[in-house]
């Protein structure tokens, strides 16, 4: 069974998510405050496959909660918000969140989000388990080397502090080297949105590994830009 964490203090739309989450057969146990989140998650890992998270909350918000499970856990985080504020997004992003919805939304839509995060999360598991059975492979690009057994990224032999969606990032591009990717690709292999998304979160993302791996991050040589298309990784 799929368990799913939901966070959400307003009783009407907490329910309304429980109905709508069992009807698709999710095992659904819900908190009402940031702290209680934190216990919760902590005892259902390792058998907790996504966590939904309102940013306002008592006692923690969210982006504190979420703050705190990244470094501990890897599951999908689904973050709910009433603003729509390019900075919150931007926020949750960096701190580890995997998707952001903002209030109102379409059930529908809703769902399907969560449908194509558990989907990513299972192709993810089997592609780690994959790797790890091609022990020690390794992707080198000159002073650049993707360990993809160990999920690290280093830089003249020195470890790089990439966040996971950065790690998946990169690895997409790499070996898929020359390549032009659009970027509705990208969302859709990385993040697991198979209809539109924000594609605002790949740019935000693709300037993060540039300040990462490129010599200078304001003239790319290693993930370039296509013209009205993506990005292309040249190595």
């Amino acid at each position: 069974m799929t368990t799913i964490l939901l966070v959400e203090d307003e009783p009407g739309l907490q329910e309304a998510l429980i109905y709508n989450l069992q009807r698709q057969q999710y095992t659904v146990e819900a908190v009402g405050d940031g702290q209680a989140a934190v216990e919760a998650a902590r005892r259902l890992h390792p058998n907790l496959d996504l966590i939904i998270l309102d940013v306002m909350l008592p006692r923690l918000d969210g982006f504190e909660v979420c703050r705190i499970l990244r470094q501990e856990m890897s599951i999908p985080i689904v973050m709910l918000t009433a603003r729509d504020d390019e900075i919150d997004r931007v926020v949750g992003l960096e701190i580890g969140a995997d998707d952001y919805v903002t209030k109102p939304f379409s059930m529908r839509e809703f769902l399907a989000r969560i449908k194509a995060h558990l989907r990513r999360e299972r192709r993810l598991q089997a592609d780690s388990a994959a790797a790890d059975a091609a022990a020690n492979e390794v992707l080198r690009f000159n002073n650049l080397t993707i360990d993809l057994t160990r999920r690290e990224v280093a830089l003249n032999n020195i470890p790089l502090a990439l966040k996971p969606k950065e790690y998946e990032l990169l690895l997409f591009l790499a070996q898929r080297r020359g390549q032009a990717l659009s970027r509705e690709r990208l969302l859709e292999y990385v993040w697991g949105w198979e209809f539109s998304g924000n594609t605002r979160t790949v740019d935000v993302h693709v300037r993060w590994l540039r300040e990462k791996i490129e010599p200078d991050p304001s003239q790319p040589v290693r993930i370039v830009t296509v013209r009205g298309s993506g990005y292309r990784f040249e190595g």
